[in-house]
């Protein structure tokens, strides 16, 4: 007695009780992964916010001491002891820069500390220099490789005398390839777990970085950096130069224009709840796994008669499908059922599927494929989005071919030239005839070059074949391609058949392609 199929389903979703819990499990984690995520974020933005102030603070310190000392160089422009002196103590008494250059209005350098620079005299070309000649006011640069071969960010002071007049200005610079204020300032919060901060430029570029190697880059396709260069602050995951996911927190440093972004790894984050959902699963594994494994061993045994039953209607085009068929053990009830009907119907099946794939897919008269054959290549070359290349080509003066020697003739010439194109054609390739003397050649992963040259190739072939009883016979031939001529299917259909149209203006019995769209 068959066992009734429907107790066996019962039974079986009994046993799916276990998958509520399964969900519950998993939509713990998803909703404690991103309160993890959130806060790291959260915790980043308020670290790069508070560093961003820190820096701007700076900044503006450093601002005031530049200006300050250039109002105590008024009136000692010629004095190159005094300049000296004074770019010594500010630079060895706030510790904000690594160097001081003292510059009258022409650019040329007073006073240098340390004197080790050497610029003594010389007349400073950077374009912070000469920006601050000409807008007379204070200002902070870009990076730029100095004179010395330092990468460097200048701030730069105005020095004027008691009417207002520009007689030079004083300029400190952060060497940021040495040690400097930024390291001081943001190196002591680098943690040790992958986490870090770096500081970029309004152009992205970074001024500071852990990695000494990294400054002076440019950053480009991360959200964080495109934002903060913009003057926003947020949160983003991003992707670091390494490849590594990142919690990344971002705010403007806002007298300049410079950005702070701190991240953390986002693995790191989430380190500890991955290490409790692992704990939790072996805890309850043993007992999963007892019920899987019953699961299991019903499922197997009440699909293994439907299994093979499907496989059979799969392939009932093939000849062995009938015995694999009468193999399969239906023990229930449904499947037996189902095993008669398809042994009594898969006879006639077989015999019929064949000729009606054939008569479905092929030109009666050529044997080439037909519209709907060409349509079932198409698309499945947009499913596996493959390029191809398409020629439309068709006989010159067929008409003619009709009139003076009768439709029979035609008939002849057209399974002829059927055949010259299987000559031509690959085995992946789909000769077609779509119309009375049209015929289409779609070529998958060809490019629209190489399809010309299979083109000229057919050309050449046709061209030298005697077609008996006409004789010399000729075809014109038009080349595109997806998506070289054309993102869209249609359009490229139309432009091989322009180029078909341009092949028959231009004298017939020859190819004509194109590589681009119309």
């Amino acid at each position: 007695m068959a066992v009734d199929l429907r107790k066996l389903i019962l039974a079986l979703a009994l046993l799916g009780a276990f998958l509520p819990f399964a969900n519950t499990l998993h939509a713990s984690y998803q909703v404690q992964r991103q309160q993890l995520m959130d806060s790291t974020l959260e915790g980043n933005l308020a670290y790069a916010t508070k560093l961003a102030k820190s820096t701007d603070d700076f900044i503006q310190s450093a601002q005031l001491q530049l200006e300050y000392t250039a109002q105590l160089l008024v009136g000692q422009m010629g004095d190159a002891e005094k300049l000296g002196t004074e770019a010594a103590r500010l630079r060895l008494m706030s510790k904000s820069f690594n160097s001081i250059v003292i510059f009258d209005d022409t650019g040329k350098v007073l006073a240098t500390s340390p004197e080790t620079l050497q610029l003594q005299g010389r007349i400073l070309a950077s374009a912070a220099v000469k920006e601050s000649i000409r807008s007379r006011r204070p200002l902070i640069s870009k990076p730029y490789l100095s004179a010395t071969g330092n990468f460097i960010v200048l701030m730069v002071s105005p020095i004027r005398d008691p009417q207002g007049g520009f007689l030079g200005a004083i300029g400190g610079a952060i060497h940021l390839q040495k040690e400097n204020i930024l390291d001081r300032l943001l190196g002591q919060h680098f943690y040790h777990d992958g986490s870090y901060l770096f500081v970029v430029d309004g152009e992205g570029r970074i001024i500071y970085h852990p990695d000494g190697n990294r400054i002076g880059k440019v950053i480009r396709g991360n959200r964080a950096v495109d934002e903060v260069t913009h003057g926003g602050s947020g949160t983003a995951s991003v992707v670091n130069s390494k490849g590594i996911p990142m919690l990344a927190g971002y705010a403007p440093v806002a007298a300049t224009g410079w950005g702070v972004i701190a991240q953390r790894p986002r693995d790191v984050t989430l380190a500890p709840l991955t290490s409790l959902m692992r704990t939790v699963f072996f805890k309850t594994l043993p007992l999963a796994a007892v019920t899987v494994l019953l699961l299991w061993w019903c499922a197997r045994v009440i699909a293994r008669p439907l299994h093979m039953l499907a496989d059979g209607a799969r392939t009932m085009d093939q000849p062995e499908t009938t015995q694999n068929i009468r193999s399969v053990r239906s023990w229930y009830f449904e499947s037996r059922e189902l095993k008669k009907a398809m042994l009594l119907g898969i006879g006639l099946f077989q015999k019929s599927i064949t000729k009606l794939r054939e008569d479905v897919n092929t030109d009666p008269l050529t044997g080439l494929g037909n519209r709907r054959h060409l349509q079932a290549r198409l698309q499945e070359l947009q499913e596996r989005a493959m390029p191809f290349a398409l020629v439309s080509l068709d006989i010159d003066h067929f008409k003619q071919v009709n009139d003076t020697w009768g439709h029979d003739v035609g008939d002849l010439v057209l399974k002829q030239l059927a055949m010259h194109m299987q000559d031509v054609s690959r085995v992946d390739d789909a000769p077609c005839r779509v119309g009375g003397e049209e015929f289409l050649l779609l070529l998958p992963g060809a490019s629209v070059a190489s399809a010309a040259q299979v083109a000229e190739r057919l050309r050449q072939q046709v061209e030298r074949a005697s077609m008996a009883p006409v004789g010399q016979v000729t075809v014109s031939l038009g080349v595109a391609g997806w998506p070289e001529s054309g993102q869209d299917v249609a359009a490229v259909f139309k432009r091989a058949d322009e180029m078909l149209y341009a092949a028959k203006r231009g004298g017939r019995n020859r190819v004509e392609f194109s590589a681009s769209p119309a």
